[in-house]
């Protein structure tokens, strides 16, 4: 008990002194969603049936593979990885410690979408919020699974950085919220199937549960998991 207190108040101190999630978590959703919010349903005034869902899907990728990683190698490059080992933290707790207040940030920062989007722009809501907000969850925790994965594997800030921005592109460019994937040459819309955000943004906007869209996640998830327990075997030696 006294190691998962000393690691909880450690991940809290790291929070409070972490730009990096204050910027990739509130700051440039916000103000992509503020800016782009009014663009998008300029343009296609039908974009306001499935805003809060494409700004959210921006929001939780900005956050979850930008925002994630530095903060993993943070604790697993550097010499807090001693601290844990030398006060008998698990290594696998700064894993989920870092996750849990991640998932919190990023899903304040989808409510606070899902409020201001009805008011600024005349944004649809969803129409089960219950089955939505479920749904949400569920794309966060896929989203920082891929980004553990990156932050465990790259060692190097610079290099986890460019890594991150590799994936988000792409991530976000393929994902349909941008444009239709029907417009998309066939193979770049596979390429973008691989990605969460593909998914998740499938999975907002038609508000259920449906296994098409689920199962895809699902997967992603498990071999996430599986990479990621990999690789804190290997910090632990």
């Amino acid at each position: 008990m006294g190691a998962f207190i000393y690691g909880v108040s450690l991940q809290w101190k790291l929070d409070i002194r972490s730009k990096t999630l204050l910027i990739t978590c509130y700051l440039v959703p916000l103000l992509f969603f503020a800016i782009m919010g009014g663009i998008f349903t300029s343009v296609t005034p039908d974009a306001r049936y499935t805003l809060i869902q494409s700004m959210t899907i921006f929001g939780v990728s900005m956050g979850a593979l930008i925002g994630l990683p530095p903060s993993l190698v943070e604790i697993y490059g550097g010499d807090i990885k001693k601290v844990y080992k030398a006060n008998g933290v698990p290594l696998y707790l700064g894993l989920a410690l870092t996750n849990l207040s991640a998932l919190i940030h990023l899903f304040l920062m989808s409510v606070i979408l899902y409020i201001a989007a009805p008011l600024a722009f005349h944004a649809e809501l969803p129409e089960n919020p219950g089955v939505y907000f479920v749904c949400l969850a569920l794309f966060i925790a896929v989203s920082l699974s891929i980004a553990s994965v990156i932050g465990l594997a790259v060692k190097d800030q610079a290099k986890t950085s460019l890594v991150s921005i590799i994936v988000f592109l792409p991530s976000i460019m393929l994902s349909g919220i941008m444009f239709p994937v029907e417009m998309l040459p066939k193979a770049f819309e596979l390429i973008g199937k691989l990605f969460p955000a593909a998914w998740g943004y499938r999975l907002l906007s038609d508000g259920a549960l449906q296994a098409e869209h689920l199962l895809p996640l699902t997967v992603i998830f498990l071999l996430a998991a599986i990479l990621c327990a990999i690789l804190l075997r290997r910090a632990d030696q």
